[in-house]
């Protein structure tokens, strides 16, 4: 069976991708992501999904390799995990009453043959309007500071996103439909890497 690395320490896509049916491995690429510049939202994280698996895949051989990368567009600006707790506090005064979009970089690396695939998934979002007291208490959970964007919807900043248009698990942080058919690009069928036992 190939075996599934997930190059992101992320555990929200590790728990995406679990409980669909996969059994990934994490090796985390520690690649330096202030190192890349990019024209655009879309491009800078699609860089950096390429950069990160592509540094797992080296010396790997017979193994999927997938990389994502996250970013917050919000008027052209990407945004990705903010750098302090005062950062943090500054960018939901910015974004709340405001419509953004989630963007998340994916790219697989079939280190069987070399072949690679990559593309952007959008999900649009709509904040809320926490008040200062509200978005000063979120940051004070540090789940901010962890998370492209400032927020997520699978935690405590759910109560503060209004409404998404797109893919719910692209904001968290991975598109399993744009990964089936990044999949299917290479020629692998999805349901051939789900775990036993899932598959009746």
């Amino acid at each position: 069976m190939t075996e599934i690395v997930l190059a992101s320490a992320s555990p929200a896509r590790l728990a995406l991708l679990s409980s669909a049916g996969l059994d990934p491995k994490v090796i985390v690429s520690n690649f330096d992501e202030d190192s890349v510049t990019a024209a655009t939202p879309a491009e800078l994280c699609l860089t950096l999904a390429r950069a990160k698996a592509s540094v797992v895949a080296e010396g790997l051989s017979g193994a999927l390799v997938i990389g994502c990368d996250s970013v917050l567009e919000l008027d052209g600006v990407a945004y990705g995990k903010p750098r302090s707790p005062e950062e943090a506090v500054e960018r939901w005064r910015s974004m709340r009453g405001r419509t953004g979009r989630l963007l998340t970089g994916h790219c697989v690396i079939d280190t069987a043959g070399g072949a690679q695939v990559a593309e952007v998934a959008a999900t649009v979002v709509r904040f809320g309007t926490p008040s200062d007291e509200e978005i000063d208490a979120y940051v004070a959970t540090t789940e901010p500071l962890r998370v492209a964007g400032a927020f997520t919807l699978d935690g405590h900043g759910g109560w503060f996103v209004d409404g998404i248009d797109g893919d719910h698990g692209n904001v968290l942080g991975i598109s399993l439909p744009l990964l089936r058919r990044l999949f299917a690009e290479l020629g692998v069928s999805v349901t051939s890497l789900w775990k036993p036992g899932t598959v009746s």
